[in-house]
Parts: structure tokens; sequence; C-alpha cells
């Protein structure tokens, strides 16, 4: 990508399921968490109603449904999640080549927690891409489908939201960048889209492009 044929200032990465392939990963353990407690959640479902939120954003869903969730939830479903990721977490192909050809700054908004996010990037042998530019939903009062995380992460960078690309795999993450007023990839060549229509989905959030293969990623 070319800086100023863009018009690019600045590109914000979503973590899961575009620098890493984790989306069926901790949607499973999500799974197997809330079942311990006696909740039901298939791993579509999951992928349906939680891909790209945080685990706020789950707690108070089932909450409001008037079904019990213990204080000590998100706490245990973080210790399953890092343990299944320091066994089997997996970087998107080819995104480090994309990653080391670029020459817009850029950065990380995720709204997966400090912690999840630096071991990810650790255990895939991405974190010296990103140092400390890293940006979380902790850091916002409203996680995604609200634009506060990357409007955050665009002025911590010192860019303008006009002149910001964000890359996404969630729904939420594609209609928090178009509520921020940037424009917005949708990747869906994580492997939580190989049974779903990623790029119809994607599309219909907003996306201004999609595509499936971070080797296509300058194919603008």
């Amino acid at each position: 990508m070319e800086q100023g044929r863009n018009k690019t200032d600045l590109i914000i990465f979503d973590c899961d399921g575009v620098l890493v392939d984790s989306e069926l990963l901790s949607c499973q353990c999500l799974s197997d968490e809330l079942s311990e407690f006696g909740i039901s959640l298939t791993l579509a479902q999951a992928l349906e109603l939680f891909l790209g939120r945080s685990t706020s954003a789950v707690t108070q869903y089932f909450r409001e449904l008037g079904q019990a969730v213990p204080v000590d939830f998100p706490v245990r479903l973080k210790s399953r999640v890092l343990i299944a990721f320091e066994r089997a977490l997996q970087p998107i192909p080819d995104v480090e080549t994309v990653l080391s050809g670029l020459r817009a700054p850029y950065c990380v908004a995720s709204s997966s927690d400090l912690d999840r996010v630096a071991l990810s990037l650790k255990v895939t042998g991405l974190a010296p891409y990103f140092d400390d530019r890293i940006y979380t939903a902790q850091m916002v009062a409203h996680g995604k489908p609200a634009p506060d995380l990357f409007l955050y992460a665009a002025d911590k960078m010192g860019a303008q939201p006009v002149r910001t690309l964000v890359i996404e795999d969630s729904v939420s993450g594609v209609q928090a960048a178009k509520a921020a007023g940037m424009m917005v990839w949708g990747f869906v060549g994580g492997s939580h889209y190989r049974a779903r229509d990623g790029r119809a989905i994607l599309s219909a959030a907003g996306a201004d492009r999609v595509f499936a293969r971070m080797s296509d990623f300058w194919e603008a």
C-alpha cells in the first residue's frame, strides 16, 4: 500500500480473526465455560452472537435474559482461553508478510483484554511488529460496535479518522469502524468463516471491501 496514493495515515488491525486464527478456539472456550454453569451455547451461536465482542458483552447478554452468570466467569473464561491459545494458536497465514511490507503506521485495536492480546501476539511471533501500539476495549467506555476504541486508537496514533483504514473480521468491528468515520476492509480468512458466508455477512455490515487471504491484501 502506498501511503500517499491511498491517503491512509494509519492502519488499525483487529487481533482475533485478523492477525491470529483465534475465533474458533475462543468461541469453543466460551461454549465450554458456559456449559459448566448450565447455560447452553453452541459454537455456531457463539460465533453469531459474540464474534468481535468483549467478555462484558457476553455477561450482559445473559444477565438480561435472566440467566445467572457467576461473578468469576470473566476470570475463568480468560484462564481457559489463555491455556487454549498457548497450546494451539496460530497466526493468520501471510499476515507477517503484510506487516513487514507496510509503509503507513499501524496498530492493534481489540475487544479482548490486554493480557490476551499480548499473549496472542507473543505465541504467534507477531509481538515485535506492534511493541506498545496495542489498544483494547478496557481503555474506553464502550466497546464495539461503538466507535470509541477505534477513535481512541487513532487519537493515540495521531491520525484522522477519515484517513484511517481498519481491518476487521466481525460485524460489530465493521460497524464500529464505520461509526468512527473510517474505511474498513472485512477479512474472512479465519477458520471461523469456513462454514459461513463471511463475504455476504461483512458486506451487509458495511465493509468497503472484503478479502479472504492476506496475500490479497495489496490488491485493493
